[in-house]
């Protein structure tokens, strides 16, 4: 894949997701000013936890333009909102609830029904929300991606036939921990994004990050990710970049 790929590492957990905050206000001005809206996929996660509740607070939320933002989710449980599993009750909980954006700006996954159902309307959402771009495949501005110690990347899963999807936007899919149905995007919407970008921290995922940037053969979900027409970020801790080689990467910046 060709693609503009830069690493950033930060010291801890923290400063990485003030990084990642300050990338979301810079892209939705940037996004807002050249085509009058923005667009942004958001996952789960703990660390995005601490990044979403960044996005409510100063200075971060005098300096978004919310009556231009439109939030998706990359992947959802098939649980309650109430659930701490639900990735849109907690951003809900831990940010959404607290900005000026409008509720018809927050597009969720609806998946506490039949996910084959939810797959169909979802995928509706995403047509109609992109349809004036008249392309085959959405581009969101900006993705926000995590990766699991196996390597998957939003519940697209090592070794699912999901992987192979060339032509729907969503999936249903049952994996991950808690066993349970999930909605995720695929790989050809993600690959589409004008920015993507990967949050994650930990030692237990050095081996992972190790493997999927310096690995040869693409055997990990998250190894399949590069927009060929767009930027791909890294942003890693301390931990999850202790492997790496120093060499990686030119672009590197150790902060």
């Amino acid at each position: 894949m060709s693609f503009k790929r830069k690493i950033i590492i930060k010291d801890d957990p923290i400063l990485l997701a003030k990084q990642a905050a300050e990338i979301f206000v810079a892209s939705a001005i940037r996004s807002v000013n050249k085509r009058g809206r923005f667009s942004v996929a958001i996952s789960g996660g703990s660390t995005f936890r601490v990044m979403h509740k960044r996005l409510a607070r100063e200075p971060y939320v005098l300096n978004i333009p919310w009556g231009k933002i439109h939030i998706f989710w990359v992947d959802e449980r098939c649980v309650s909102q109430d659930s701490h599993k639900s990735n849109y009750g907690t951003a809900k909980r831990d940010f959404i609830n607290k900005v000026p954006i409008s509720k018809t700006h927050v597009h969720f996954i609806e998946c506490e029904s039949s996910p084959e159902i939810s797959v169909k309307e979802y995928q509706k959402i995403l047509r109609d929300f992109f349809s004036f771009e008249r392309t085959r495949i959405p581009r969101f501005d900006l993705i926000y991606l995590g990766m699991g110690v196996d390597g998957h990347i939003g519940s697209l899963f090592p070794g699912q036939k999901t992987l192979s999807e060339k032509e729907k936007l969503v999936v249903a899919v049952k994996g991950g921990d808690p066993r349970v149905n999930r909605i995720s995007m695929t790989l050809p919407l993600l690959n589409q994004a004008r920015h993507i970008v990967f949050l994650i921290t930990g030692e237990e995922k050095a081996n992972t990050v190790q493997a999927v940037l310096e690995g040869k053969k693409l055997r990990l979900p998250a190894q399949k990710i590069g927009p060929p027409n767009g930027r791909l970020t890294w942003l890693l801790d301390r931990g999850a970049a202790s492997l790496l080689s120093e060499d990686l990467n030119p672009d590197k910046v150790n902060g």
